[in-house]
């Protein structure tokens, strides 16, 4: 790659010109674009095992849910697992800074870091006043992150608006997410951009969002199931450099087939290969009932974390 002073001011926590090894060049969907350098991690790649409250929805959704929030908090702990990762679906939608405070603090005592959470936003919508509806939800779940104790939010990027191409969505989409990782920065709080769908279905699409945003408060939710290409492992081998923190589903949809289970050892080793540190959450999809598959799925991960020596 050619880039220098341009490689240099990147948001990745980078030494002066440094590119990561990994780092991918953009297809031909986008010529003459080069992809961000990665993001620098000298000590190899390191990974904990987390839960995503969405694998649990069966439970805490609905019209009588049976466990709320905090019970969510006691799950993770009872399956032994050193966080949690509570998605904002799930919070009461009347949310004050005691009930945070209260959450982070059961967290603690549980012996619980909170990995990360989750809101779910469109940002492809133009200029104007649903486009800062969105950017005011993230900005919210950011001030509430800082609160209790989230690290990181899962956002997703979003859908071709009416009356507009890829092109404009996938700018518009950067618009709103520089102004968003601007206010991030200030709580000390990442976005994470999710492979969800819309404009960020095919991986080059995604890095061009991801080169566009310049902040060091920005990158790469890793969701394993959500690339349906015809090789998902190697989709996701073009993101995981980015990645900030990580979900892993129970199983895979290449592109034309039937769902299939997930490879664990290969899916650690990607993430492995790219040098990732940070919590890895089972975010389960699977048709079994929750509470059953989720400690095998969670033992089937940590053996392969184990394997690789992660």
């Amino acid at each position: 790659m050619t880039k220098t002073a341009a490689a240099a001011s990147r948001r990745f926590f980078l030494q002066s010109g440094a590119l990561a090894a990994g780092a991918l060049a953009f297809s031909a969907s986008a010529p003459g674009v080069e992809a961000a350098p990665a993001i620098q991690r000298p000590f190899g790649a390191r990974m904990k095992l987390s839960l995503a409250g969405y694998s649990y929805r069966k439970y805490m959704s609905g019209k009588n849910p049976t466990m709320t929030i905090m019970d969510f908090l006691d799950e993770c702990a009872k399956l032994g697992l050193g966080a949690s990762e509570p998605t904002s679906y799930y919070f009461p939608s009347a949310l004050t800074t005691e009930f945070l405070l209260q959450f982070k603090r059961k967290a603690h005592l549980l012996g619980l870091d909170i990995s990360g959470t989750a809101v779910g936003n469109t940002l492809t919508h133009p200029p104007g006043p649903e486009r800062e509806k969105q950017i005011q939800m993230v900005k919210d779940w950011i001030d509430y992150s800082a609160i209790f104790g989230a690290p990181c939010i899962r956002i997703f990027a979003g859908s071709v608006s009416e009356n507009a191409g890829k092109e404009q969505a996938i700018r518009w989409a950067v618009e709103a997410t520089q102004q968003a990782c601007e206010y991030a920065a200030q709580k000390g709080v990442f976005l994470a951009l999710e492979n969800h769908g819309g404009i960020v279905s095919e991986p080059d699409d995604m890095l061009r969002i991801i080169d566009g945003v310049q902040s060091e408060w920005f990158g790469v939710n890793f969701d394993s199931g959500n690339f349906h290409t015809e090789d998902p492992y190697q989709s996701l081998e073009k993101i995981a450099p980015y990645a900030v923190n990580a979900q892993i589903k129970v199983e895979m949809r290449p592109q034309g087939k039937d769902r299939e289970p997930a490879d664990y050892d290969r899916l650690i080793g990607i993430l492995g290969e790219a040098g990732y540190r940070g919590y890895t959450a089972l975010e389960y999809e699977g048709s079994e009932e929750p509470k059953e598959a989720v400690p095998r799925h969670l033992e089937a991960m940590q053996k392969a974390i184990d394997k690789a020596g992660f």
